[in-house]
Parts: C-alpha cells; sequence; structure tokens
C-alpha cells in the first residue's frame, strides 16, 4: 500500500515542476513510482488529476483544487516538524512536574527562581501530592519520585541517594532516655509514617533492609514535616530522610542517633519522564539542572553524616 503523504508529496512536485521525470529526480523515485503515486492518488479520489499526452502534463480543475489543501497539509506538517526540532534544541514551553509534598517544599522549590532565570522561555506547573501519579493519563512531562520504582516503561534517572536518620530532640532524650540498639526502640515512643515501604508499625534496618523492627506510638501521620514538628516538640522518636530533618539537626533541635544496625542502604531519588528516545529540551534542562545540584552529594547530606554512622541510604 502507497504511503498518502508521500502521494501528496508527489503531487506537488509534479505540479510545480510540469514533469514527471523531473518530480522523480528532484524526490530521488523512479519515474514509474511516481506514476504509481498519482494513479492511487485519483483512483482513491475517483477523479482525474492531471491530463497527459506524450507532450505535456497540465493539471485538471479537480487536481488544481486538491492540490490547495495538499500543499496547505504538507506545509502545516512542515511547520510542526519545525516547531518540535526547535523545542528539542531549545527548552520552551510549559513544564508541568509533579514531585511529592516535603521534598518539594524543602528540596525543588527554593531551586525554581534560578532554574527560571537560566531558561526564561520555560514556565513551571509545580504539582505537588504524595500520589503516585500517571504521567501520561495526567498530562506531567515530569516527575520526582523516591523510594522503589516499580517495574513500568518509565525512563528514570537517579538524582541522589535517600538517606534515613532515627532522631528525637533533646528534650525527649533527657526525659526517656537515649536507645543504642534497635531492640531498645520497643521502649520509646516511636512516630510512624503511614506511607513508608513497611507501612507505620515498622521500621527496616539492616543493609538490604532486611530486619524489620516493630514500633509502637501515639502518632502516626501521612507528612513527614508533621511528625518532625511532633518531635522536636520532644513527643518521640522518629525515623525521617535526611531531606527533611538535615536543617534541624544542623540547628540542634533534633539530635540524630546511630544504632547497632545501619539504617538500609536500597533506594534514591529519581527523576521519571515518558519514554521518548529524544525527550524535550525543557525536560532534558530541567533534569540536568538538578541533578547538578544534587551533585557529587546532595545539599541536605552536607555537614550532617560525620560521625553519625548510623545513616545510610534508606527505603523513604
Amino acid at each position: 500500500m502507497l504511503d498518502r503523504l508521500k502521494g501528496l508529496e508527489v503531487l506537488s512536485k509534479v505540479a510545480r515542476l510540469g514533469s514527471l521525470s523531473a518530480a522523480a529526480r528532484t524526490m530521488g523515485l523512479s519515474q514509474t513510482m511516481v506514476t504509481k503515486h498519482l494513479a492511487a492518488l485519483e483512483a482513491r479520489l475517483g477523479a482525474r488529476l492531471f491530463h497527459r499526452t506524450t507532450r505535456r502534463l497540465s493539471i485538471t480543475e479537480a487536481g488544481r483544487s486538491y492540490l490547495d489543501t495538499a500543499e496547505r497539509i504538507l506545509a502545516e506538517l512542515e511547520a510542526a516538524d519545525a516547531a518540535i526540532a526547535a523545542e528539542r534544541i531549545a527548552p520552551h514551553g510549559l513544564l508541568r512536574l509533579n514531585v511529592p509534598v516535603v521534598f518539594g517544599t524543602h528540596q525543588i522549590a527554593h531551586l525554581l527562581p534560578e532554574f527560571a532565570r537560566l531558561h526564561p522561555q520555560v514556565g513551571i506547573e509545580l504539582g505537588m501530592n504524595d500520589r503516585r501519579v500517571d504521567l501520561a493519563e495526567e498530562g506531567w512531562d515530569l516527575a520526582i519520585r523516591i523510594g522503589h520504582l516499580a517495574d513500568s516503561s518509565l525512563i528514570a534517572r537517579r538524582l541522589a541517594p535517600c538517606r534515613m536518620v532515627l532522631c528525637a530532640a533533646p528534650s525527649y532524650l533527657a526525659a526517656r532516655g537515649t536507645p543504642r540498639t534497635i531492640a531498645e526502640l520497643a521502649g520509646h515512643n516511636c512516630l510512624g509514617y503511614t506511607l513508608a515501604q513497611a507501612g507505620a508499625e515498622r521500621w527496616l534496618f539492616g543493609r538490604k533492609a532486611e530486619i524489620s523492627v516493630p514500633i509502637t506510638g501515639d502518632l502516626r501521620a501521612n507528612n513527614g514535616d508533621a511528625l518532625c514538628v511532633a518531635a522536636i516538640g520532644g513527643q518521640g522518636l522518629i525515623y525521617q530522610p535526611t531531606f527533611i530533618v538535615a536543617d534541624d539537626l544542623r540547628a540542634g533541635r533534633l539530635t540524630a542517633l546511630a544504632m547497632d544496625q545501619p539504617t538500609s542502604e536500597l533506594l534514591a531519588v529519581y527523576a521519571v519522564y515518558l519514554p521518548d528516545r529524544h525527550p524535550s529540551a525543557k525536560v532534558r534542562a530541567f533534569i540536568d539542572f538538578i541533578a547538578a545540584k544534587f551533585a557529587p552529594e546532595p545539599p541536605w547530606d552536607r555537614g550532617i553524616l560525620q560521625g553519625t554512622h548510623g545513616v545510610s541510604e534508606a527505603a523513604c
């Protein structure tokens, strides 16, 4: 079956050059193939597009009418191709970015003004939620995901490690004592995160998250910031990513605890986008920008890991 678009290109070339052989040479086709394309068009339309004699070729009234439409379609297609090519070269347009709430608030939002200065033709729509969005169905260009990536057709780029730390306020430790082993956690008020990989009633330790520790406490929440505020107030222990608690550790509002077992070393922060051999320039520009900001060590981890051997990459 002959390509309909190629047939339109043949029609345009023949009409413009007034010759089957000239059109064939220009398009790199045989004259026989040019003739076949025209014959297929005429058969489909049920109308003659050219008057042919041994000496001359002239377009019919039906051919001229159809040619106007064909050339408009070809021009629009060429413009669309050019627009897509330009988009892949120069970042521009609206970038729809989805990120987890706390990570977006702590680690992404403050970087957006700099990105806007670097790429003034790119606008950003920032969506923040902890639900695993469907990029294709909901129209997101890019998402930041933390933790385990389910098997999918999405393309993923690792941006940074996701490290966990067990910590509490100095006031809590003064009142309740400082646990040194995971077994001692049973005697402490442990504040659970309901969206964690293991749920709100277990914390995972060990390099491969092979040690599951049951916990109990008087607060569970689906937001890491809320748990952090409660811990600073002296309510209990929290087991949270360093990107949430780093500032409070530096300021002394929280104290990191080193246990007899390390936190797990499995997961990371990723940028994910729909499969495309050539992702748009705006997507590439944002991923490269964020990756540079998080390398070689993410800014939230700088200066807080020394002497805290209980802090390592973990499920978060």
